[in-house]
């Protein structure tokens, strides 16, 4: 049997790189010490997308992401590899990937889509509000030691909306109200933050391909979301490709 070539070893994950934190998932990705190389693509123009197997949208300013990828011709490219390709959106990501969001900017916002939830943006408030909180992540790697969440303006997911042919969305950490800002008034001090009917407390989920957080991974020092990302939502998807039909 003829080895495999190293390229076909490889799992190329793009990073959207036109505003906010790329520059810090990529570092992130540096960092992952996986059976499989991880070969990293700053996508910046459709020909771009093509290179990926998956990409990764960065917190920044959704608004603003959202107007230069138009510009650069990526939003309906955006849209298709959606289709067929795993996709992480963190905070304004994570708005990006929605399909509905409140409190949009006046204009409104353009979305990618891709995941049955709706959400507010700047939802636990401005940036005065933004905060840390510990956070307990089931299926990353040592699960029993809580994930260092960051939260800078970020968006709360305010419904589930799931049509009965959509993917199954699985809720992978919610954040207990008693760690929320004061002055926030998304989700009231004394909710009963265990309700699994109530969305505002979902801080992670995932729906098919597709990996969502309202919070900034990549803004720590812990590689264990980056790592999910790419063994989890990723490599699955390349083994399903490369099996015989």
């Amino acid at each position: 049997m003829q080895p495999r070539s190293p390229v076909r070893d490889n799992v190329t994950v793009g990073i959207l790189a036109l505003q906010g934190a790329f520059a810090e998932h990529q570092v992130m990705l540096q960092k992952l010490s996986l059976k499989r190389k991880v070969v990293i693509v700053l996508v910046r123009q459709p020909e771009d997308l093509d290179k990926c197997n998956a990409l990764i949208i960065p917190g920044g300013e959704s608004t603003t992401i959202a107007l230069l990828a138009r510009l650069a011709g990526l939003l309906e490219p955006l849209r298709e590899f959606l289709k067929t390709k795993p996709v992480w959106g963190t905070c304004a990501g994570a708005i990006l990937l929605a399909r509905a969001v409140e409190g949009a900017k006046k204009g409104g916002q353009e979305l990618l889509g891709g995941m049955s939830v709706a959400v507010e943006r700047n939802g636990f408030g401005s940036q005065v509000e933004s905060f840390e909180a510990p956070l307990e992540v089931e299926g990353l790697r040592e699960s029993n030691r809580p994930f260092h969440g960051i939260f800078i303006r970020a968006p709360v997911v305010i419904s589930l909306n799931p049509a009965p042919t959509d993917p199954p969305i699985q809720i992978i950490s919610r954040i207990s109200t008693s760690l929320l800002p004061a002055g926030q008034t998304a989700v009231p001090p004394d909710e009963d933050d265990t309700d699994p009917r109530d969305p505002r407390t979902i801080v992670a989920l995932r729906q098919g391909l597709h990996l969502l957080t309202t919070f900034h991974p990549e803004l720590t020092k812990d590689d264990r979301f980056h790592e999910y990302f790419v063994k989890e939502c990723v490599l699955p998807t390349l083994s399903r490709a490369s099996s015989p039909a």
